[in-house]
């Protein structure tokens, strides 16, 4: 994983800067990146779809765990570094407090999810992945979209270690397999997530 560049310019807002935005009233979403507002458009149907379904199968999972002290949403803000004036808003995540409040710290995420599009940069990924390692978010999960919406997507769930994410487990075919990157061992299938 890389780690952020020393002589790393850092933009104007801050993550209360952030916070007092007014919600885009065309569904984009607006996350700070080293002070700089990074601005995308509302997610796509498929994106969207990945993230429900994904939602309501790890509920399933915490409730057949029987762990009521995990909660399974969609959106949350999450203030990442006040210093490094990041905040994001990772696509599902896995808190372990109720879900109250408009935004979350990284201590409160047990898990982050990041759908990828196929128009997101690798610079944009990587910022992403190394604000979460940074404020400590145990377990990350990442879900590439293909360019051809008939094959399915690609899940890799990682595991940190040493304040980097390592790839513990990677779902490329439709059947059940079990991810162990996570707080609880979930079984997952593909096709599922692509319903």
């Amino acid at each position: 994983m890389p780690h952020r560049p020393t002589a790393l310019m850092i933009g104007p807002h801050t993550v209360e800067d952030w916070l007092a935005l007014d919600p885009p009233v065309d569904g984009s979403i607006v996350e700070l990146i080293y002070g700089y507002l990074h601005v995308t458009p509302a997610p796509s149907g498929e994106r969207q779809n990945i993230a429900t379904n994904l939602v309501v199968l790890v509920k399933n999972a915490l409730r057949t765990a029987e762990r009521n002290d995990l909660y399974a949403v969609t959106a949350v803000n999450v203030r990442i570094s006040t210093t490094w004036r990041t905040a994001l808003i990772p696509d599902v995540v896995i808190l372990t407090r109720k879900p109250t409040g408009v935004y979350f710290d990284p201590a409160d995420l047990a898990l982050a999810v990041e759908v990828w599009s196929p128009g997101n940069k690798l610079a944009e990924r990587e910022t992403k992945m190394a604000g979460y390692a940074t404020a400590g978010v145990p377990f990350v999960w990442t879900i590439d979209q293909p360019d051809d919406l008939r094959a399915l997507p690609t899940l890799t769930a990682y595991r940190l270690e040493h304040d980097q994410y390592i790839a513990e487990n990677t779902l490329k075919a439709a059947g059940p397999v079990t991810i162990t990157a996570s707080p609880i061992p979930i079984t997952l299938d593909l096709a599922e997530l692509d319903a």
